[in-house]
């Protein structure tokens, strides 16, 4: 008799010992899990943010470099035809001084604001082309982006979720095994 009770007695002071341990151990696996996916995630959308401002920047560079090399040439071009406009005017001038003259002046004004505004409407036209492809493959770029990050992210927390399941599992094995111990202990 006095067996059982000593033995009683020791079940009884090894669970009330060990109880607290099990209950300390699970929430700690826990917001260590929860501590690693915040910091996996906080370091994959900085690391993400980064390269998309990086590629953005990279963009906006080249187009603005495209666009100010067919400025240039387009200056070029406009001061060309300004030189030959001026060259062919001056001849004019030497020539005569008539009416035929001004008449010619009339018309190679109105040449040259033609050209003018057909140069203006051309680069009007090259600036909202280049514009909208841009657009478009920055669109297509950062939403293949976000789906990248949220496949990844999906993939880590089922496996977070398959690394909690197992502790889960081990947590309950010891468990049975602990209360198959204490029931043995007791009969």
């Amino acid at each position: 008799m006095k067996r059982t009770i000593l033995s009683a007695l020791t079940v009884l002071v090894a669970s009330a010992a060990i109880a607290p341990v099990a209950a300390a151990v699970e929430p700690a696996n826990f917001n260590i899990q929860e501590a690693r996916l915040e910091a996996l995630d906080s370091r994959t959308k900085n690391s993400v943010h980064k390269l998309r401002l990086e590629h953005l920047n990279n963009q906006t560079k080249a187009i603005e470099d495209i666009q100010a090399t067919r400025l240039n040439a387009l200056d070029a071009r406009t001061k060309a035809v300004d030189n030959i406009q001026e060259a062919r005017l001056d001849a004019l001038d030497a020539r005569t001084k008539n009416d035929v003259h001004k008449l010619r002046i009339e018309h190679l004004n109105n040449q040259t604001k033609a050209v003018e505004n057909i140069q203006a409407e051309r680069l009007n036209a090259l600036d909202a082309r280049t514009k909208n492809g841009v657009h478009k493959l920055r669109l297509e770029h950062l939403n293949n982006q976000t789906k990248a990050i949220e496949d990844i992210q999906a993939t880590r927390l089922e496996a977070l979720d398959a690394r909690t399941k197992a502790v889960d599992n081990i947590q309950e094995t010891r468990l049975d095994a602990l209360d198959a111990r204490t029931k043995s202990v007791v009969r």
